[in-house]
């Protein structure tokens, strides 16, 4: 186990850009994606893994304490940030896992260049269109009741220690410019991308795990299904009774899944 204090807040060029990495634990790096509500904190996963693997875990420009960069206008602008983020810190190959949308990120990234990761896991990825089922709009309600639909209860015990209580004007404004930005680089179409299903026939070679919640009302299975069909010799493992969150509502099913695909 690794204990959140002995973790750091390290500031990296890009360019001209500036990107917040937060990164503590030993061993091999582990790059984390995170998703469209941004960087959710400290859980309980990253302490489990953190104890065998070094965990990389970049603010996306634009969210968080990462400023915005005005050039990156969509997903595939995002994933050329990171590869040459990865090149200049001498990460790549590197085993990497995305959230929902960091999983599309990880996927982009994927297919554009299989050879900058060594594994790759997504968790409940947008970027593919449902084919049944739809992603669910996160513009039509508040970031809270957004954030509530993630998880199956919300009264489970890690997710309300995130989360629960009283909304903090901090943690508004973090969910609304983090809202901004998915909207800038994800709006249209709505979170997938029409040619994603091609562009991952480019993704051979590359050890895939996808971890999905059966009940997933954010990123439906059917996608899951799909990005396993697309991604040759990809797993895909279903957690029951689960929803968008299975690092936070099956933890330790999650944890054995991620360790034994990285071992």
């Amino acid at each position: 186990m690794a204990d959140k204090a002995n973790w750091t807040e390290e500031k990296f060029r890009v360019g001209e850009a500036e990107l917040q990495v937060i990164r503590g634990g030993k061993g091999k790096p582990l790059l984390v994606f995170h998703g469209e509500l941004g960087d959710p904190g400290w859980l309980s996963w990253h302490s489990a893994l953190a104890g065998e693997r070094t965990l990389w875990i970049p603010q996306h420009p634009g969210f968080g304490k990462s400023p915005y960069v005005d050039w990156v206008m969509d997903m595939r602008d995002l994933a050329a940030f990171y590869a040459r983020f990865l090149r200049e810190q001498k990460l790549a190959p590197v085993d990497v896992i995305g959230f929902s949308l960091g999983g599309w990120l990880a996927a982009e990234m994927a297919a554009q260049n299989v050879h900058q990761f060594a594994r790759m896991i997504l968790v409940g990825a947008t970027g593919l269109r449902p084919p049944s089922g739809e992603i669910m709009d996160m513009f039509t309600v508040t970031a809270r009741t957004y954030l509530n639909h993630n998880v199956l209860d919300p009264q489970h015990p890690e997710f309300k220690r995130l989360f629960g209580g009283e909304q903090t004007p901090a943690q508004f404004e973090a969910w609304e410019d983090a809202r901004a930005e998915a909207a800038r680089i994800a709006w249209k179409p709505y979170m997938f991308n029409q040619v994603m299903p091609h562009l991952l026939e480019n993704v051979v070679g590359l050890p895939t795990l996808l971890l999905w919640g059966r009940q997933d009302p954010v990123v439906p299975l059917s996608a899951g299904e799909l990005y396993n069909s697309k991604i040759a010799g990809s797993r895909l493992v279903v957690f029951d009774n689960c929803g968008h969150m299975p690092e936070v509502e099956k933890t330790d099913d999650f944890v054995r899944e991620v360790r034994n695909f990285l071992a």
